[in-house]
């Protein structure tokens, strides 16, 4: 059986698809350095990237996809580079609540969303809401995220409910963690792509991408098209999952 069948010759279908994609989106202040842009505008065509590639990932059958858009170590970055980044965010939220509100995606936030302003909290909160019935691809973005953070915050959570009386020490296993943590009821990733050539994880879903298969490609995110996601899905169907077996 083929990698690719036609379903609308615009629209392949891909077999042995991951059911749940992750994708760091990284790149986007080289890409800009190379043309002699600010990091902004950067960050502006990535966003671009990011609107093309979660559709697309929804047109061929993905069933959950994450995107790191924001770690809890970006706010170190120039004051300048993360307000435009927030100015983008807020577009785009304000976007999703048009574009989506008679779509199937399913959007939902991972990470601390309190140190946003209370504009894009609400923002948050209002395409969460719209889109809480819609059962098509469920797209969650990571913002103010961290894999580490994410731990403390379960850990932090359980202790209460060990505190209360709700739950004992002998209760902790993994299945309860993963109860936890901000992609509660979801598979883990099979796949996690990362652009722009880098061999690290960042800091991303850590627990979760603990037998995850990762795939790494040159590329800068503002330049990651839907052929380049192709390739790391045929890539992907070829490998063998043994999660530690033989």
């Amino acid at each position: 059986m083929g990698i690719f069948s036609s379903k609308k010759s615009s629209e392949p279908i891909i077999d042995n698809l991951p059911q749940h994609l992750g994708i760091i989106m990284d790149g986007n202040g080289r890409w800009a350095k190379k043309r002699g842009l600010p990091r902004t505008a950067g960050h502006k065509a990535g966003v671009e990237t990011f609107r093309r590639i979660s559709r697309y990932c929804s047109d061929i059958g993905i069933k959950y996809l994450t995107v790191y858009a924001f770690s809890t170590e970006n706010w170190s970055r120039p004051e300048d580079e993360v307000a435009a980044l927030m100015k983008y965010f807020k577009s785009y939220l304000e976007e999703a609540l048009r574009d989506f509100a008679d779509d199937t995606i399913s959007i939902r936030f991972l990470g601390d969303m309190s140190r946003f302003s209370p504009e894009l909290q609400e923002l948050m909160r209002k395409n969460e809401a719209m889109s809480a019935s819609h059962e098509g691809m469920v797209l969650n973005m990571a913002m103010n995220y961290g894999g580490r953070a994410e731990l403390v915050h379960a850990f932090k959570e359980i202790s209460k409910k060990i505190s209360a009386g709700e739950l004992s020490a002998d209760d902790i296993d993994e299945r309860l963690i993963s109860d936890y943590l901000y992609t509660k009821g979801q598979p883990d990733p099979d796949l996690i792509i990362r652009p722009s050539g880098e061999y690290r994880t960042s800091n991303f879903l850590l627990w979760q991408s603990a037998y995850t298969e990762y795939y790494i490609d040159d590329v800068l995110w503002p330049d990651y098209t839907s052929e380049h996601l192709n390739k790391a899905l045929l890539e992907y169907s070829k490998r063998n999952r043994r999660f530690g077996g033989v």
